[in-house]
């Protein structure tokens, strides 16, 4: 799973925020290509400049790992 992330202040590191959907729920994406594209879509404007090195990072996609082993083992009450 995926999600999409924005900075609004670039000189802030703690201005990201996640994006989310017209529901107010977070947006996920199975596939990263699939997660750009709708980055793209959404920030057209962010995403070019960043390809072009016209401006600093402000979009990214982050890979959601989840926890298959439970690893450490959690104490049972």
């Amino acid at each position: 799973m995926y999600k999409l992330q924005v900075q609004e202040d670039p000189d802030n590191p703690s201005s990201w925020h996640d994006v989310m959907g017209p529901d107010g729920s977070l947006l996920t994406f199975r596939e990263e290509g699939e997660a750009r594209r709708k980055l793209e879509q959404l920030y057209p404007v962010l995403v070019k400049a960043e390809k072009y090195d016209a401006a600093p990072k402000m979009t990214r996609v982050l890979n959601i790992i989840t926890d298959e082993d439970d690893w450490p083992k959690k104490k049972k009450n």
